[in-house]
């Protein structure tokens, strides 16, 4: 019985999983694109920062985005199968050894440089 309800969830995910998303990993910087509503409006508003962490689970699939702002680091989670997120560009990958860039979090300044992966 609990194998039939399984595979119940998972076809009714499969509906809402989003096929055009680029193949990202964490130490790439990105640029979100997030449909924002304002009054009766939408807008795409972008966010740019580095991936620290990536959760993988099917559609609840996120990552954790990082940027320094006026001096303050923020990080903010994305669902990345969200009808929110209308696009990811991806800006520069990076070579890291890690699976999760906590690290980066204690850095300030140049400490917090990657070294950038070339794609041939």
């Amino acid at each position: 019985m609990a194998r039939q309800n399984t595979n119940i969830i998972k076809n009714i995910e499969q509906t809402y999983l989003k096929n055009n998303l680029p193949i990202i990993h964490v130490g790439d910087t990105i640029r979100i694109g997030l449909l924002i509503q304002e009054g009766n409006k939408e807008r795409v508003q972008f966010s740019e920062g580095v991936i620290i962490a990536i959760s993988n689970a099917n559609l609840n699939t996120t990552i954790t985005l990082r940027r320094v702002f006026q001096g303050i680091g923020v990080e903010k989670v994305y669902l990345i199968h969200s009808p929110r997120i209308t696009n990811i560009q991806i800006m520069r990958r990076s070579k890291v050894r890690r699976a999760k860039l906590y690290y980066l979090r204690n850095r300030s300044g140049k400490a917090t440089r990657l070294k950038q992966k070339f794609i041939v």
